[in-house]
């Protein structure tokens, strides 16, 4: 018999954010491996498009529009996606925002809690509806499923005039190993991932930088910026039988930034 693992036919893969960038960049891997997708996001014409192309992969595409950090909305999606797909295996938190300010000592309580609310209540209300499905389908008979949340390189090394950014996506690694802990025993496992310097919108300001371009990509190993393709294979892992034993773990994807 072959080992196929990574075989995901018959999976359900939920990426929040996953019309573009990273976000999309996992959805087309896991689409690719047979995963039915639904993918969260807040543009209407993002989501159209993402759909369109994702469902040209032979697979099942629900496309919801869902703002995360609206916790009604959040709840709402997960229950629907649930009932239109059947079930879902994997659900990865990559919704999220990067609002920075020139300086800490200029940073506005309004900047603060924005990254709060989208990037670290935004993967609590996930994570948690996420769970509530999953240990209910444990109840059932049916245990098993994949967590994942997308945090940041800026969530161990510093990041100068982003440090709200930053504590949201320490915030997420942390909640995630207690989610890993508490639903082992379902069969639910729990990681997180950490983008380096990835090719996105979020990451257009530094792509047009010069200074950016001769001071720090010359700084990654990999001599080059990441894509949200270099994500395809992670997200395969996460959602696959081939890490049915690995929970709890972060995964650190920068070309060797953080080691040079």
């Amino acid at each position: 018999m072959a080992y196929e693992p990574f075989n995901l036919t018959g999976k359900v893969s939920l990426v929040t954010g996953g019309n573009r960038g990273i976000g999309l960049g996992m959805a087309r891997a896991l689409a690719q491996a047979g995963s039915d997708i639904v993918i969260w996001g807040t543009s209407a014409a993002h989501n159209l498009a993402a759909e369109g192309e994702l469902t040209t992969l032979g697979v099942r595409v629900l496309a919801q529009q869902v703002d995360v950090a609206d916790e009604a909305a959040v709840v709402a999606a997960m229950g629907e996606a649930a009932v239109a797909m059947g079930r879902i295996d994997t659900v990865i938190a990559n919704a999220g925002i990067g609002a920075a300010a020139r300086s800490f000592s200029d940073m506005t309580v309004e900047i603060w809690r924005r990254n709060m609310a989208v990037n670290l209540e935004g993967a609590f209300f996930t994570c948690r509806e996420a769970c509530r499905h999953m240990v209910s389908r444990s109840g059932a008979g049916d245990p098993g499923g994949s967590i994942a949340v997308v945090a940041s390189l800026a969530a161990i090394e510093g990041a100068a005039r982003n440090q709200a950014y930053a504590a949201t996506k320490g915030g997420v690694i942390s909640m995630m190993k207690s989610i890993a802990v508490e639903h082992a025993r379902y069969g639910v496992r729990a990681n997180a991932i950490l983008p380096g310097w990835i090719a996105t919108d979020m990451t257009a300001a530094a792509q047009a930088s010069t200074a950016f371009a001769e001071k720090v990509i010359p700084r990654v190993p990999a001599r080059r910026w990441g894509e949200p393709d270099d994500f395809g294979g992670i997200a395969v892992y996460l959602a696959s039988d081939a890490s049915r034993y690995h929970t709890g773990d972060s995964f650190l994807i920068d070309g060797g930034y953080a080691i040079f």
